[in-house]
């Protein structure tokens, strides 16, 4: 009997120890590559969490969420849809926060163009093909289109536009010469895969002054309940992260919400 109980509980205790936490991340196409350096620092302080990540553009996560899509953590380019999955009933409002700010640029592989000129660029008779994501479903479309509407370029660009269904798709017609120029984010050109690759230029804000380009988290109804979605809630705005995102480009809000502390 002794020995049934010592092994019973034995069991219990390797069944814990080798017990896994889930954790299923939505992002925003921007966050493409930023993402997986993310997700490495954090299994550092989490390693018995198994994370698992669905990138696209904002508008269509929100929409999968909104049918069921099993996401816990939900990385948006904007802040609106966010605030529409709290408001509809599908986030946890306590949780809601701004973590970062993206950036537009103008990318290339041709050396003959003068990207500092933007409206040259787009009237240039020579660029056929002008890249940018599709803006019904992502922030940095909308912030692309905004631009060359502020320029009163928008009749003009029109027959040469190209879009991607998320921001990573529209750098990839620009590095598979699909398109001579694209509007993309400063994340993806300063990552691994395209750093060094071609030129860019940042966009100015002021030109998308419409179209904010702040990065909100939420938590899902599903991962308000999950501990590992609360944790990387947490590191998201701890340092690591922030300085992850810094690098790739993202600027961090000066005053950060702490969420709740965890116990783990």
């Amino acid at each position: 009997m002794v020995r049934f109980v010592l092994a019973t509980l034995l069991g219990v205790f390797c069944a814990r120890a080798n017990a896994t936490e889930k954790l299923a991340l939505a992002a925003a196409g921007n966050f493409t590559f930023a993402l997986e350096a993310l997700s490495a620092e954090f299994r550092k302080t989490a390693p018995s969490t198994v994370v698992t990540t669905a990138v696209g553009a904002s508008g269509t996560l929100f929409a999968q969420i909104q049918n069921g899509a099993p996401f816990d953590v939900f990385l948006s380019a904007d802040t609106d849809y966010p605030r529409r999955l709290v408001a509809g009933g599908f986030g946890d409002a306590a949780s809601l926060r701004t973590f970062a700010t993206g950036r537009l640029v103008l990318w290339t592989l041709r050396p003959d163009l003068n990207l500092e000129d933007l409206a040259a660029v787009v009237r240039d008779p020579g660029v056929k093909k002008i890249a940018l994501t599709q803006p019904a479903t992502a922030p940095y479309g909308r912030a692309a289109q905004a631009v060359l509407a502020q320029l009163g370029l928008s009749a003009v660009a029109q027959p040469k536009l190209v879009l991607g269904e998320n921001v990573t798709q529209t750098a990839q017609f620009v590095a598979t010469r699909n398109a001579d120029v694209g509007f993309i984010a400063l994340a993806l050109v300063r990552a691994p895969t395209l750093a060094n690759r071609g030129r860019w230029v940042d966009v100015p804000p002021a030109l998308h002054a419409s179209v904010s380009l702040d990065h909100a988290a939420v938590l899902t109804l599903r991962g308000a309940t999950n501990p590992a979605a609360r944790a990387f809630l947490e590191f998201l705005t701890g340092d690591a992260a922030q300085k992850i995102l810094r690098d790739f480009g993202y600027a961090v809000p000066p005053a950060r919400v702490a969420p709740a502390r965890v116990e783990r």
